[in-house]
């Protein structure tokens, strides 16, 4: 099963920008279709956005529309969210998780990092 690690989360100002990225090992990379989660404090995880093993198709939850892009480099193993326009409503952990489909649902994906936060200031 492929290991996941998370980094490049942080504290920034509203208006900001992030990049996440997500390192993946012990798997073959490209036959995982990926995705992004978060939890913000006493709320339940939420999708984020997805890509299908080739990058070639991407979903995104409706709040994060024309303000993130995820990508992958499947030569490198690696995912990808960049994140734009910051709110501090996006303020939360972010996950990564390598599934088997392009889909918007958590407990489809069988994989997951442990996550790295992002705190946007007003």
């Amino acid at each position: 099963q492929v290991q996941l690690v998370e980094s490049g989360g942080g504290l920034v100002q509203a208006g900001g920008s992030l990049r996440l990225s997500c390192a993946a090992s012990g798997g073959t990379f490209s036959s995982y279709a990926m995705g992004w989660f978060r939890q913000a404090p006493g709320k339940e995880r939420e999708f984020v956005a997805t890509i299908s093993r080739s990058g070639s198709i991407t979903f995104y939850t409706d709040s994060v529309k024309g303000r993130f892009t995820i990508s992958r480099d499947n030569a490198k193993n690696t995912l990808y969210l960049q994140m734009t326009s910051l709110k501090p409503e996006d303020t939360a952990v972010y996950f990564c998780a390598a599934g088997s489909a392009v889909i918007t649902v958590a407990t489809s994906f069988s994989s997951w990092g442990q996550g790295t936060r992002v705190t946007v200031s007003s």
